[in-house]
């Protein structure tokens, strides 16, 4: 139960590819995000990730008028009904191809899907269909002649339209009606990217991919129609009086003279006018080149999204070159063009009053929010654009820290889960991550042989450090009282140790023979002790600042890859290349523990493999470590999508972590998909090219790990590439292909009792609070471990009994009580009550907590003060300049000062 972390968000990635969602109160964007969602709500500044996984990336999502159900669709065409109000999986379906578009009717009673050609219209979940599944089709609409790729609902959602890449759109009537069967609308000359109704009518407006815009008016209104009420008219046999003009004899039509013929043939005429007249039909009104505008700069420009108001009527258009640009329909007048990027955008779309749009960017994962009338950002994210290669948490565990192969470092909030702040000093990858004790500054390394020190205050990188020689970086740490950085090199095999204050490198520590693979200084406060490992198979202890470049050297059985320290600086952990996990004490250079985790790390094997994942596993190893906060566990990731924790005393794994199960990565499954396989080998083996470019290379170069791979397309391998627990213990980050995931325990959810008794339960707690036995109900309640009976324990309490309640709890229960005043901190109202019991608790038993060295309670409870005081001083620096204001105004009001100086004169000119 201690290890009962679950998924609770996704950092470090906002968006990639698909449809982009407005909740229907417009506050909120939901982005899907690979194979998972999020929802960033822009009202509470706050992203939240839904606890739900498909196994491929998704691609297509709309949401219902009622904002409570999601459908989501895989690039695979696995379709879900998602339940936005309990976050799960209701409904499943598979498409067995893939779908390009799904809409809801207005009314929310259908939803519509594109696949391939055809489009399907399911009723929606909710109403009631005396079925189970939650998927029944009813209608079909087999009209298209190319691949389906756009659709909309007319405003009383009985007529459909859909684009195509045939260019045309064809509009479908749900109902049967005499006068309207199937209508189609051409006069484009590319595929078509986005069809839209009017509000409240049936007229259209359609939009091509070479920027044609179409305004289309309709004959007739949905209320004139004439539905058919006894099922579709049969037809009737022919006789020779109802034989049109190709099937009349032709020697009868020889017999007639050229006037009777022309008089049968303009009867013919009229007669067929007669039945048109009552149907319905469109007429083009207008054709617009919207995108003239664009090509002007870029003859290359392509229109890639759109997105339309109907009520407000405004049309968004999106292009190949990263430009978007902002019409008033019908007349097609410029409001606000804007370049935000030179990647395409996928995806736009338009919020409830159309003041905000959400522009979607797949190759750099960028989701903006953009407010055109005021011309400012409401939200502007971003994520890196390469793999992730560390991760690094602040003291405090209110911020993370990542680098990335793009030579870009972000700073997250973890509560909000926005980034806010990216450096981009770095020209090559990152290669380390450190915070400093203080959670002043952090601390970088790169492979372009620079150590950079960012000021996480001002924003800004105060401090440069280089090597005399040039050389890469491949590790970086930091000493607890942030004087000291030592990092070490990937082609020199050198450790370089500077100082912080000075600018200066102190020392050039030599000795190993090998790329150096992990440095990590001693938690410990004042210890200024290093410990290296490197390739040449030794683990190094140093002291430089004390003896110099004197150390001791232990042997470890492989090549050492990452070292981290226990919290409490006694020993040391080390991965090795065969997979092993090996502790030693830093003062008898003993080993205290070994850990085989080589089958733990889990097979995975690649589409283009030619050995077998049993095969690949034998050269796969743990490249991450890290220590839980209570230093009784440790955390280990590396070539493999799995995270172990395991016991470092016992040797034993307590738990192991699956971190995706996104099929679009490679290595996920063991075994090769038996589809692939054919008579001539893997067909993945063969390389696919463009017939004409050359490009569209799948296959990448032998060897090559990082980077394009020679690939214009490829599927990137599921790995985890660095690890750091929370110093609140509460949770911990991985950075991995899909993105920085975090896993937290989910307190409320699990039954986790502590030296439970038989005497311990609910009523017996609720007995003695009734009874103001105040002390035996709380030590029970904290037995019991279930935080709504300790914060009624806690809250039954008199303010003026804290004090003494505290004094007679022993000190086994002060660390459990502080993680829940921690929490009660964080989402209770009574803010003032639970900073008594803090303030009783660290005053009585400060002498306790302050033997216990970085206890994760207090960390925790420094954590929920420091984000509690940050909101409280916005809203009363706001309040103090508001109440400054309004005594000012009741001044200038009593003195009776005029403030306009002009009203005097107009005083006059009235009279």
């Amino acid at each position: 139960m201690k290890f009962a972390y679950k998924f609770s968000n996704l950092l470090g990635s906002v968006y990639k590819k698909g449809d982009l969602l407005f909740s229907p109160d417009g506050n909120s964007v939901i982005s899907p995000v690979g194979n998972r969602i999020t929802i960033f709500d822009l009202r509470r500044n706050k992203s939240t990730t839904l606890p739900i996984e498909s196994r491929y990336n998704y691609n297509a999502l709309d949401i219902s008028p009622n904002g409570c159900t999601l459908v989501a669709i895989n690039e695979k065409g696995d379709a879900q009904i998602i339940s936005l109000i309990s976050q799960t999986v209701v409904h499943r379906y598979r498409f067995k191809r893939k779908v390009n578009a799904v809409k809801f009717s207005p009314d929310g009673k259908h939803f519509a899907v594109c696949k391939e050609s055809n489009v399907f219209v399911f009723k929606a979940p909710g109403q009631f269909t005396g079925e189970y599944n939650a998927f029944v089709m009813e209608r079909v609409f087999h009209g298209n002649f190319d691949v389906t790729t756009c659709l909309d609902w007319s405003f009383d959602s009985k007529v459909l339209a859909v684009g195509s890449k045939d260019m045309t759109v064809k509009l479908y009537p749900l109902d049967k009606w005499k006068d309207f069967r199937m209508y189609t609308l051409g006069s484009h000359t590319d595929a078509i990217t986005g069809c839209f109704f009017e509000r409240h009518s049936l007229d259209m407006i359609t939009i091509s991919q070479n920027g044609q815009l179409c305004v289309w008016e309709s004959s007739k209104e949905t209320k004139d129609l004439i539905p058919i009420e006894n099922g579709p008219e049969k037809k009737r046999s022919k006789n020779t009086e109802d034989l049109i003009e190709d099937e009349i004899d032709v020697s009868k039509i020889k017999e007639r003279s050229d006037e009777e013929i022309a008089a049968s043939l303009k009867e013919l005429e009229i007669e067929e006018e007669s039945k048109n007249e009552d149907r319905i039909f469109y007429k083009r009104i207008a054709k617009h080149y919207i995108a003239n505008d664009i090509k002007k700069d870029n003859h290359d420009a392509t229109l890639t999204a759109v997105a339309y108001h109907k009520e407000l009527k405004i049309l968004v258009t999106g292009y190949s070159t990263g430009a978007f640009v902002i019409y008033e329909m019908p007349e097609v007048n410029l409001i606000h063009s804007l370049s935000i990027s030179d990647n395409i955008i996928t995806s736009i779309c338009l919020n409830k009053t159309a003041d905000w749009i959400a522009i979607g960017c797949g190759g750099y994962g960028q989701l903006l929010v953009w407010e055109w009338q005021s011309e400012t950002y409401v939200m502007k994210q971003q994520g890196h654009t390469n793999n992730m290669n560390c991760v690094a948490y602040s003291t405090d565990g209110l911020i993370l820290a990542t680098g990335g192969e793009d030579g870009k470092i972000k700073l997250w909030n973890v509560h909000s889960g926005y980034c806010f702040v990216t450096f981009t000093e770095h020209t090559n990858a990152i290669s380390g991550l450190a915070f400093s004790g203080n959670k002043k500054f952090v601390v970088s390394c790169s492979l372009d042989g620079t150590v950079r020190c960012f000021d996480v205050v001002r924003y800004r990188n105060f401090r440069t450090l280089a090597s005399p020689r040039p050389v890469q970086l491949s590790c970086v740490a930091v000493d607890t009282s942030g004087e000291f950085i030592a990092a070490g090199g990937q082609d020199i095999f050198e450790i370089f140790l500077w100082s912080v204050k000075m600018g200066r490198l102190l020392e050039i520590l030599s000795g190993h023979e090998g790329p150096i693979g992990g440095l990590s200084f001693n938690p410990t406060p004042g210890s200024t002790v290093l410990a290296s490992v490197s390739w040449d198979k030794t683990l190094r202890i140093w002291d430089a600042i004390e003896k110099g470049s004197a150390h001791e050297s232990i042997e470890i059985q492989s090549d050492g890859i990452c070292v981290a320290f226990k919290p409490d600086g006694l020993e040391v952990a080390v991965g090795t290349l065969n997979g092993d996990i090996t502790c030693f004490n830093i003062k008898t250079a003993q080993q205290t523990a070994s850990i085989s985790g080589k089958n733990d790390l889990g097979s995975g094997r690649s589409d283009t493999d030619l050995i077998t994942a049993q095969q690949s596993l034998k050269a796969k190893s743990f490249t991450t470590l890290c220590f839980s906060a209570d230093g009784e566990s440790i955390l280990a990731g590396g070539h493999s999508k799995n995270v172990c924790i395991y016991n470092v005393k016992e040797g034993i794994i307590i738990k192991k972590f699956e971190v995706t199960q996104n099929r679009s990565f490679d290595a996920v499954d063991d075994f090769i998909n038996r589809r692939k396989m054919t008579e001539f080998g893997n067909i993945a083996l063969i390389e696919e090219r463009e017939p004409l470019e050359g490009g569209n290379i799948s296959i990448k170069l032998p060897g090559v790990q990082k980077g394009d791979m020679t690939a214009r397309s490829f599927k990137p391998e599921v790995r985890v590439f660095s690890l750091q627990f929370s110093p609140t213990g509460q949770a911990f980050a991985a950075a991995t292909t899909e993105g920085l995931l975090i896993y937290s325990l989910c307190v409320g959810l699990v039954f986790d009792p502590w030296n439970l008794e038989l005497g311990v339960t609910p009523k017996a707690i609720k007995e003695a609070i009734f009874k103001k036995e105040h002390v035996n109900a709380l030590s029970m309640a904290i037995k019991l471990n279930e935080i709504d009976l300790i914060q009624e324990a806690m809250e039954s309490v008199p303010i003026k009994d804290v004090e003494l309640v505290i004094t007679n709890l022993g000190e086994k229960y002060i660390e459990r009580l502080l993680i829940i005043l921690a929490n009660a901190l964080d989402n209770s109202r009574h803010l003032e009550f639970y900073l008594l019991w803090a303030q009783s608790i660290l005053t009585y038993h400060g002498p306790g907590i302050k033997s216990q060295q970085n206890m994760p309670a207090l960390i925790a409870i420094q954590k929920s003060l420091t984000r509690k005081f940050s909101q409280l001083s916005k809203i009363c620096d706001f309040n103090k300049y508001t109440m400054q204001y309004i005594s000012r105004q009741g001044e200038l009001t009593s003195k009776k000062i005029d403030v306009n100086p002009f009203s005097e004169e107009m005083d006059q000119d009235i009279d």
